[in-house]
């Protein structure tokens, strides 16, 4: 194993025994706020380290395996050859597994998000393909137990959006959905069309994590100006006679938000403000963080907005994904929200990724 990662695993067992002495001193556990940081750390290093020692363990045998391999029995010598093989499989095995558990965690990982999607280029197509997107990730939603919840919306002819905003709530979101930023793009014949040619659409699609605290973020009164107005699209008559639906505009940063998801003029505005902040959030990060800016890099692909991340091909009943070696042949069961294969790769690619960044750092 490389020297560098030996010195991460070394460094991390030995905060690992000190938080291990520190969440039994009384002043420690006095100070909740101490005392919930140091577990909650003393938690997160505790696989590693359970696996360092297993790891140093079989190196230890290992050594002593060596020594019998010059035996002057010949069953012994034999035996300690099979032993050997074994234990450097393991050795291997291990490896992989603690430069896995290496990798730093993702803080957003287990929050919540916000969906924004927005028709691009293609016209009518690209407005219907923003309802197509949104039923895509409500299926998901359902198949995972997730909860999904309109924000706003915004209607465009033949039945399509321009816009549609949501929050999906539910165990590990952000994990998975992470990816999703960027260009979806769709190639389909419109009904429109009679001659059959193809078309090709896109849509923008930008994943944000909810902020955990409205304390995070301060926002000046005096930057904030407040609209109400009627909502439009699905909630029945009540909605659409009152002055129910609330948009946010921050002045300084020029960044709008709407909610009209219900009847409470109160709710909307507090769900407004919490996609604000969410969103202010973020852009303060880009601004201050460049090493956030390399980490959606070397995530799989940029996730830049503007970068095609995946083609959805009606004719040939395909889904690629351009970031990976991905592509689907199941192009309806996809839309429909079976969508664990792709999920499932991105990760690995990001990890492997992330894996070769660490190996490449020396400390």
């Amino acid at each position: 194993m490389l020297k560098s990662i030996i010195q991460r695993l070394e460094l991390a067992e030995e905060r690992f025994n000190f938080l291990e002495k520190e969440i039994s001193q009384s002043e420690i556990i006095n100070n909740q706020k101490i005392y919930t940081s140091y577990t909650k750390e003393y938690s997160d290093l505790k696989p590693l380290v359970e696996k360092h020692q297993e790891y140093k363990v079989i190196l230890r045998e290992i050594d002593d395996t060596k020594i019998l391999i010059d035996d002057s029995d010949g069953e012994i010598r034999d035996l300690a050859k099979e032993e050997l093989l074994k234990l450097n499989n393991l050795v291997v095995n291990l490896e992989k597994d603690l430069k896995k558990l290496l990798i730093p965690k993702n803080s957003d990982d287990e929050k919540d998000i916000f969906l924004e999607i927005r028709a691009g280029t293609g016209g009518d197509e690209a407005g219907l393909f923003v309802g197509d997107l949104f039923r895509m990730f409500s299926r998901l939603s359902e198949r995972s137990k997730w909860k999904i919840e309109m924000i706003s919306s915004r209607e465009a002819e033949k039945g399509g959006y321009k816009e549609i905003v949501a929050k999906i709530s539910g165990k590990q979101v952000f994990r998975y959905l992470q990816f999703e930023s960027g260009v979806h793009r769709v190639q389909r014949v419109p009904e429109t069309e009679s001659q059959g040619r193809v078309h090709t659409s896109a849509c923008s699609v930008v994943i944000l994590p909810v902020i955990e605290s409205l304390d995070e973020i301060e926002i000046d009164k005096s930057d904030l100006r407040v609209d109400t107005f009627r909502a439009s699209g699905a909630g029945g008559q009540h909605v659409n006679k009152t002055d129910s639906a609330v948009r946010l505009t921050h002045i300084p940063s020029g960044i709008v938000v709407e909610c009209q998801d219900g009847r409470s003029q109160h709710k909307n505005k507090a769900k407004a403000m919490i996609l604000l902040q969410s969103k202010l959030m973020e852009k303060a990060s880009d601004e201050q963080n460049t090493e956030l800016d390399k980490k959606r890099k070397n995530m799989v692909g940029s996730g830049d907005r503007s970068e095609k991340i995946r083609t959805y091909n009606f004719p040939q009943n395909r889904v690629t994904d351009h970031r990976i070696d991905y592509t689907s042949h199941n192009l309806e069961a996809f839309l429909d929200g079976d969508m664990e294969d792709i999920f499932k790769a991105l990760i690995e690619e990001n990890q492997s990724r992330m894996l070769l960044k660490l190996e490449n750092e020396a400390i």
